[in-house]
């Protein structure tokens, strides 16, 4: 079944979570990305990618980033319905992921050759592709790293793009005002150049 590990992870009579309708899912299709802030027993980033009626998901524990230089480790976790695109609000205590989800950047995305076919990309260990956010803009791959001690997915950009982004700067990271809503400290609003809006 379609999303089944989404569905027994989780309890729709206790959380605000969307429960996924009727599968509509299409083999090849792409568009949206999406990615989420997510405050549970340790503050990640959930990075997702619509591929086939679904929204394929990793956790980032660091956030991402836009420095070429740094990669950033992604754990691949279970897909996503695509109702979760646009989802903010708070899993109770108890349940499963508990803590805030704020959506933190959005926008679309497309493979990039030699990995057109994402599905197979991801199951391959590598896939490259194009996102255009509201933060997030450029070129990206995903793949697998191999450590001397673990292997690894992670998640790099890999030209980096310059422009300027307005927000609010909470503790070094550059949030929304929604963010700010549920922080406790903040700086102040700055122009910012895009590539430390994930550090």
């Amino acid at each position: 079944m379609p999303l089944e590990d989404y569905r027994r992870k989780r309890d729709f009579a206790k959380t605000p979570e969307p429960a996924p309708v009727a599968a509509t899912a299409q083999a090849g299709t792409t568009g949206r990305f999406v990615v989420q802030r997510h405050r549970a027993t340790r503050l990640h980033y959930d990075f997702r990618l619509e591929i086939d009626g679904v929204l394929v998901s990793w956790a980032v524990p660091k956030g991402p980033t836009l420095d070429p230089q740094t990669r950033r480790m992604a754990i691949h976790v279970e897909d996503h319905p695509i109702e979760y695109f646009d989802f903010e609000g708070v899993i109770p205590a108890k349940q499963y992921g508990a803590g805030d989800v704020i959506v933190w950047d959005w926008g679309t995305w497309e493979p990039e050759a030699p990995t057109l076919e994402p599905r197979k990309a991801v199951q391959d260990g590598e896939l490259k592709f194009r996102i255009e956010g509201q933060r997030l803009k450029g070129r990206f791959t995903r793949n697998i790293h191999l450590s001397d001690t673990d292997v690894e997915t992670v998640i790099r950009k890999v030209v980096l793009e310059k422009k300027p982004v307005r927000g609010v700067v909470s503790n070094g990271m550059l949030c929304s005002e929604r963010e700010l809503e549920l922080s406790d400290e903040h700086d102040g609003i700055i122009d910012l150049p895009a590539e430390m809006a994930a550090h």
